[in-house]
């Protein structure tokens, strides 16, 4: 964590020099995230490629890129490990090297070592508060994805029950396909 005696604020934290360790703001403290692992990055490699195969330049679908929103009132700069936003969301012109300055229809979280559901389960509230319109947890030892919502309770699919949302029009994707897709063993 880079400490600050006092709290940062965004236009000190979107100012910190680059380390090579990406961190996220949290709380006024720049906090780093933990570096990905194989079975992590194959997941995030994998959902990247199926949510670009769905939206087909309807919009951005990337990895490891930092969100501007807030979160209790205050500045908060997360860092999914997927997201997916439109061009209707972002404007079709907007390509900046910097943060996503609005809340993206989509954050997925993938659980890394050291990480609990419960703890993404609080993050994922804290996404849909933010204006982020759909959270999706990956279990990687389970198989699993918890997808949230904003006004419905969050529902688990795992295997071959499909994933559909008509906020994500058309897109229909397994667990079982991720995983596949992602070369990970059974």
């Amino acid at each position: 964590m880079i400490q600050a005696k006092n709290k940062l604020t965004l236009p000190e934290f979107m100012a910190l020099p680059e380390t090579g360790i990406a961190h996220e703001l949290i709380d006024g403290q720049a906090v780093p995230k933990m570096s990905p692992k194989l079975f992590h990055s194959l997941i995030q490699f994998a959902l990247v490629n199926l949510l670009k195969e769905w939206h087909q330049d309807r919009g951005i679908a990337c990895q490891e890129w930092a969100v501007i929103l807030k979160r209790q009132g205050k500045a908060w700069v997360p860092i999914p490990d997927v997201l997916y936003i439109s061009f209707e969301r972002l404007g079709e012109d907007w390509l900046q090297d910097q943060a996503c300055p609005t809340a993206p229809e989509l954050a997925v979280e993938i659980i890394s070592p050291g990480q609990s559901f419960g703890d993404l389960t609080e993050k994922a509230v804290d996404y849909l508060q933010a204006g982020v319109l759909r959270v999706w947890i990956v279990d990687i030892h389970a198989r699993t994805i918890t997808v949230f919502y904003p006004d419905a309770p969050p529902q688990t699919k795992r295997g071959d029950a499909t994933l559909t949302d008509t906020l994500l029009e058309g897109l229909q994707l397994t667990p079982q396909q991720v995983f596949q897709q992602a070369g990970l063993p059974e």
